[in-house]
């Protein structure tokens, strides 16, 4: 009983340092012409947005609002891919192996 209190424990401990690891990672997007960039960290939260002058009139607002859509959902799956992967060394590193990680 000990023995797994301790290994829970560890886990918390690890699910932590993780969390932290996923909030100070940084992932980029770009669109394909580099006038739009996402940066989101690992907890999927937009922590930054640059737009090209290219999309800063009028008759590109359109075009901004696709692309910008297109690059942020590409940030955020980055985002879940890395997520997703430090979760599953955890519980690897932990002994622990749940269906589908």
């Amino acid at each position: 009983m000990l023995d797994k209190i301790k290994q829970l424990y560890q886990l918390q401990k690890q699910a932590k340092t993780v969390q932290k690891e996923l909030r100070d990672t940084e992932i980029e997007a770009k669109s394909a012409d580099g006038e739009i960039l996402v940066v989101v960290n690992g907890e999927q939260k937009i922590t930054e947005i640059k737009i090209g002058e290219k999309y800063l009139s009028a008759d590109k607002k359109s075009e901004l609002e696709n692309t910008l859509l297109k690059v942020a959902s590409e940030a955020s799956s980055k985002a879940q891919q890395i997520a997703a992967e430090k979760s599953k060394d955890m519980m690897k590193g932990m002994g622990l192996n749940l269906p589908g990680m």
